[in-house]
């Protein structure tokens, strides 16, 4: 069995639900209590693929405000994944992705995977859609990304996220 360790980051705007992802992935748990992340949370989770190789995953949940900008840089270091998150009710969380896949890569230095994910599609018969899901879709592909709606709330393609991310990390670790 081969076996892999990465480093996966949760970024994204304030209050997109990325701490509820982060505990929704890891320990099956939503709160809707959460406080503002202030730094940096990490949790590990192994998990296995194709039957054949064994991933930790070393995810980091990074405060999304302004004034932690400077603390995000050193730990957007090593990294080998990422999920870029927006809430889907809240087109100015989408909008900042740009910004938050340029911060990331010229850290980095490096282009490495990431998934656009649209968090909260359980609110969306009750707030509304802010995005047309095509054109989130088409900005993913133009990335070379995939784009997954999740719900951090009930669990919904959570799962999916982290595990087509951390497919995408071993074949871009089987190419080095």
């Amino acid at each position: 069995m081969k076996y892999y360790t990465f480093k996966v980051l949760l970024i994204g705007a304030p209050n997109v639900g990325k701490t509820s992802i982060f505990y929704r992935y890891v320990k099956n748990q939503f709160s809707q209590d959460y406080i503002t992340t202030i730094g940096i949370n990490y949790l590990t989770k192994e998990i296995t693929i194709d039957s054949k190789k064994k991933i930790k995953l070393v995810i980091s949940d990074i405060a999304g405000q302004e004034k932690f900008k400077s603390l995000r840089k050193e730990f957007y270091q090593g990294a080998n994944g990422a999920l870029v998150i927006f809430d889907l009710t809240q087109l100015k969380t989408y909008e900042a992705i740009e910004g938050w896949l340029s911060e990331m890569f010229e850290i980095l230095e490096e282009n490495i995977p990431f998934i656009i994910t649209g968090n909260k599609v359980d609110l969306i018969e009750e707030i509304n859609r802010s995005i047309d899901k095509d054109i989130v879709k088409d900005y993913a592909e133009s990335k070379n990304s995939i784009y997954i709606e999740t719900s951090a709330k009930t669990g919904e393609k959570v799962e999916e996220a982290f595990e087509e991310l951390a497919l995408r990390m071993v074949k871009r670790a089987s190419k080095k």
